[in-house]
């Protein structure tokens, strides 16, 4: 269905002068079957073709109009989109800066990388490259293509009953309860010796657990999580992140006659008092990274104690047991609880590694020179594997992608 305001928006961004007007009738209808999700392929090309030759700029939205049109689109986001819309801005701006002459394409090019992003809601930008040539079309076996993961967990009971949880199963314990997408564990407090629970998210899983005290948590793949069944009143609340990534909700503190929260992993424990925050700490990686979103939290290392503010990131060196605090744009950090991979300045090696987790499979990069190209942009953790590849292809950085079973080869 069309969004008639996003058209209004559109519409309101476009001159139309006489001795243009059949052109420019033909670009904006094609522009507003595009919003409408109706273009062929034949139609999209032609749409492309126009933004990169095209030396009119009159029907491309400008970089102070594109921002409004974001608004309007309800297919996104508003953070997703202001954050495209900063990327774009701020790469063409440093490109525009480094150029000893300055190119008035720049900011056609910059304006209509927006208007795709905007159009696709899903994008991948080299860094400080907004070029868009595309390549010589690559033949994909889309037969052979991945699925994303799914809610999936295995829950370890205290006395070592292990139970598989996913979609479409529902689980009934003594303790607690689940559809297969979330774990709800009864309100109760412990008096008694406290009995622990472990919920481990494979490869291409994630699952949302809702503890005894309410404390919220979302766990990306490949992590596990140890917990009491029951909190004991008048003692700290504590659970331990083994490995993996967690995305915290915590219960305050003043919910429960202030006893705080604690979360312990490998060579760190963070102590709360009612908060959201993210902790990365996969096991094969020597750096841990705690993100603060709301409240305050404090880090407790092997050197040193240490409080975070929100939008601050502790990352902790676990060879050297070195930390620094940096201010950074926590949307990066847990936007995969939301269903999307941001990537901000990663390097084509560090998102096959986050996008080995979420589909279970292994990469091949067979051009080393390339493991150390810098990416930036979203993307959605619904697609297939085939179409994340296709988008990254398309930059040239790669020139085709092979799939063998659960093993992906770049070339």
């Amino acid at each position: 269905m069309i969004n008639y305001g996003t058209l209004t928006a559109l519409k309101s961004i476009i001159n139309i002068h006489p001795n243009k007007m059949e052109k420019s009738n033909q670009i904006e209808k094609l522009f507003k079957k595009f919003i409408a999700r109706e273009c062929s392929k034949e139609e999209v090309e032609k749409i492309l073709d126009y933004l990169k030759s095209s030396k009119d700029t009159s029907l491309i939205p400008n970089i102070d109009t594109a921002k409004k049109l974001f608004k309007n689109y309800p297919d996104m986001d508003a953070h997703t989109a202001d954050h495209i819309y900063k990327d774009i801005l701020k790469a063409v701006k440093d490109k525009e800066r480094k150029s000893i002459l300055k190119k008035p394409s720049i900011w056609r090019y910059a304006a209509a990388a927006i208007v795709i992003a905007l159009l696709t809601t899903t994008y991948v930008l080299k860094k400080n490259s907004y070029s868009l040539e595309i390549e010589n079309e690559t033949i994909v076996d889309t037969k052979k293509t991945i699925t994303p993961g799914t809610d999936q967990a295995i829950l370890t009971l205290e006395d070592g009953t292990e139970l598989s949880l996913a979609k479409g199963t529902n689980i009934q314990t003594k303790n607690a309860s689940s559809n297969g997408e979330n774990l709800i564990y009864k309100t109760t407090a412990s008096n008694n010796t406290i009995k622990h629970n472990y919920l481990t998210i494979p490869r291409g899983g994630q699952f949302h657990i809702t503890l005894a005290d309410g404390t919220e948590v979302w766990l990306n793949s490949e992590s596990q999580l140890k917990y009491p069944v029951a909190f004991t009143k008048g003692k700290t609340r504590q659970v331990e992140l083994i490995y993996g990534e967690a995305y915290f909700k915590v219960s305050p503190s003043t919910a429960h006659n202030g006893d705080s929260f604690k979360v312990f992993n490998r060579s760190q424990e963070v102590e709360v008092l009612g908060t959201e925050f993210n902790i990365k700490a996969y096991k094969e990686e020597h750096t841990i990274y705690t993100t603060l979103v709301e409240g305050k939290v404090t880090v407790q290392t092997e050197n040193k104690k240490q409080q975070l503010q929100p939008n601050q990131q502790l990352s902790l060196n676990t060879q050297t047991q070195t930390s620094t605090i940096n201010h950074i744009d926590v949307y990066n950090e847990v936007a995969w609880k939301e269903g999307i991979f941001s990537f901000d300045d990663k390097t084509l090696k560090d998102m096959m590694i986050v996008l080995s987790r979420w589909y279970n499979v292994d990469f091949v990069i067979k051009n080393k020179s390339i493991e150390n190209e810098l990416f930036v942009g979203t993307l959605r953790k619904n697609q297939d594997i085939t179409e994340i590849l296709t988008s990254i292809l398309k930059f040239g950085i790669i020139k085709n992608f092979k799939i063998d079973e659960r093993k992906i080869i770049l070339e």
